[in-house]
Formats: C-alpha cells, structure tokens, sequence
C-alpha cells in the first residue's frame, strides 16, 4: 500500500534563521504557510508574491504547499524553505490523507498563513493549521477559515491580472504594490534539465546556430485549444521562413498524438522546410522550462507552458479564446516581446469555461494562421 505521507522537499536554510525549538535565548523565527494547489500557471503566479514575502520576512522559514503537477515551479525558488507535495487520493482515502496532513501542518506550528488557492480544500487546511493569522479571499462558505478576509469577486471584468489577484493577499502585511519589471514570475533552472534537453536538441539535429521556436498544441482545458490545424498551417509557414529556423512541437503527456499530427501535416505542408519541423518527445515541466530558455520564440495557447515561458526572457505568442490577454499575459519586464491574439470582442467572451454558448468554439476559431504567423514574424525580426 502507498504512502499517504506528504513528500517534503527541503529547500535549506538562510542566512541568520533560527530554529523556534531550539536555544530559548535566540530570536524566534517566524513561520509563514503559503497554499496554492491545483493549476501550474496559477502557481507561477504566486511567484512575484513568494519573493515580495521573503523581502518583508527574510529571516522567516516560508513553507509552499503544492500538488505535484506544479511542484517544480517552485522546488528551487531562493525564497522558500520547504516545499510539501500534495497528493488528491480520492474518497475514504483523501479523507485519511488529508486528516493526516492537517495534523502534520497544526503541528508545525506556523505563526502566518496565506492560502493563495482559496478552494474549499485549501480552506480547511488553513484553518487546520491553527495558525493565530490566516489571510484568505472573502469567498462564500470560507469566511471561517480565515481571521484575515480580502474581497474577492467572480467577475471576469474589468481584468485584473491574476499576478495582482495573488498580490491583494499580502495587503494587510503592508507590503507594497507589485511592479512587472521589480517582481516578475519566476521558475529557477534545474541545471540537470537543462543538461538534458541540450543532449536531446543535439539528437535532433539541433544547435547553438537554430533559432528554436516551441508550439505547445495542448490545453489542459479543451475551452482554450486552439485547432490542430491552424497550429500545422502556422508551423509549416514559419519553418518556410528561414533555413536557420527549427520548429519544435511539444503537448502535454496525454495529447502526444495530436503532437504528432501536427507535426505530420506541418511538415506536409512545408514543403523542402519540413526538416526544420521536429518533435524531440515530451518535456517535463522543468525541461519545458530548460526548452523555452534557449528558444527564440514559444507560440501556444493560455495555459501552464505559456506561463513557464513567461519565466523566462524568450518572446511569446499567447492565443487567447475565452479569457482575456490582461489577466495572464506575461507578468514581467515590458521590454521582453510578448504579443496577444485573440477574437476581439464577442458577446459570449470572456466567459467561465464551463460550456460554449454559441457551441462553435469561435472565440477559437476566428484567431486564424495568418493573425498569428504576422505577430510570430514581428517578434522574429531583429
């Protein structure tokens, strides 16, 4: 039977921190909670907040907790101590875990906890860590997990960047307003992953003197897909763009055959470039970011790879169907090139994803090849 344990992976110490159960004559350190499960993009959102915590605390001991998905954004991030893995065990065991994991959190004993997530799971664990301040969103039903509550509202406009929505929770500890270029998101290079993805570019054929562009055809969400078609017709009129171009085609684990076609109709369509047209396998989350580092350019839709990407000082291309650029496109130096695509306005847009009213995915459908292909250009030209 497996562990239900939650897996620790400790980050090290800073300089002047102490221990709170060791000598009683040194100076207590403050232990901060910080909770945001679930989606990858919303974790690299928090990061701007994580470094902003470890400026107004910098001799705290700052915990994350994090489900496994996302557990790489933040694994070597300089301004978190330990980083606890989070499973989702379904029924009667999630039930088992998840009482084990509370018992665990109460008795660490943190003096501050800020649940980013703001989910009712989040919720009970904040509560259940007893710690004296716990800051939340002031959503419904979760009023009692939190003696700190900070206004929230579903509302999809006026669009706030998702950065500063993770941001208002560090108001009431009077920490300043975040700026792009001071407090951009973050994920720190693994140097192993780093190390492999250069042996698999050079497998396939790819070196120091190939401008790398990435497309990442996948989407966590089906509602910001755009078709698999208007990606192969845009990889194959790029890769015709110039003999130094290499496009690599990436997806998530379980979309590796739409990859796949996309790369067998772009490279139909390329014509004497189809060579330049290459799929290298999947990337874990932190190769992905090893990948986008040494890109010139990453093409895909609003969702984690965009966000990895945004890490990083590679322009991007973000295609936005039923959300809106403002809230996810890149939190960081305005410098660094990054152009949104999306339908314009329509009466259905933005929405909540939870069905398409005109059923018709148009928000999707009317981004076309050629729209996109012009911004990748643009950001292609020296």
């Amino acid at each position: 039977m497996r562990s239900l344990s939650p897996r620790v992976s400790d980050q090290g110490r800073h300089s002047g921190d102490v221990d709170r159960r060791g000598d009683h004559r040194a100076v207590v350190r403050l232990k901060i909670l910080l909770i945001r499960l679930r989606l990858i993009g919303d974790v690299v959102f928090t990061t701007p907040a994580v470094a902003a915590l470890r400026r107004r605390f910098p001799n705290a001991r700052i915990t994350y907790l994090v489900e496994s998905p996302a557990e790489p954004v933040v694994r070597h991030h300089p301004g978190i101590d330990e980083v606890v893995v989070v499973e989702r065990p379904r029924g009667l065991e999630r039930i088992a875990y998840d009482a084990q994991l509370a018992r665990r959190l109460r008795a660490a004993q943190y003096d501050l906890v800020v649940d980013f997530h703001g989910g009712p799971r989040s919720g009970v664990l904040a509560l259940a860590s007893g710690a004296p301040q716990r800051i939340g969103y002031d959503l419904p039903g979760r009023w009692w997990s939190y003696t700190t509550r900070v206004p929230w509202t579903r509302s999809l406009t006026p669009p706030r960047h998702s950065v500063l929505n993770q941001w208002a929770l560090l108001e009431p500890l009077g920490i300043a307003p975040a700026d792009p270029a001071a407090d951009p998101t973050t994920m720190p290079v693994d140097a192993d992953a780093s190390h492999r993805v250069a042996q698999r570019l050079r497998d396939a054929g790819i070196d120091d003197t190939h401008r790398v562009i990435v497309f990442h055809v996948s989407a966590g969400n089906p509602f910001r897909r755009w078709p698999a078609d208007a990606f192969a017709e845009t990889a194959a009129a790029l890769a015709q763009g110039g003999a130094s171009r290499r496009i690599v085609i990436t997806s998530g684990p379980s979309e590796s055959a739409t990859a796949e076609s996309v790369a067998a109709h772009a490279r139909h369509r390329a014509g004497a470039a189809a060579a330049g047209i290459v799929r290298s396998g999947e990337f874990d989350l932190s190769e992905l970011r090893a990948l986008l580092e040494r890109a010139a350019l990453y093409i895909g839709g609003d969702s984690g790879p965009l966000h990895i990407a945004s890490t990083t000082r590679t322009p991007v291309v973000g295609l936005f169907g039923p959300t809106l650029p403002e809230r996810s496109m890149p939190w960081r130096d305005p410098a660094i090139g990054a152009i949104a695509i999306d339908a314009g306005p329509l009466p259905c847009r933005p929405c909540h994803q939870r069905h398409c009213v005109p059923g018709d995915f148009r928000c999707l459908t009317m981004i076309s090849p050629t729209m996109v292909i012009d911004a990748a250009e643009r950001l292609l030209t020296p």
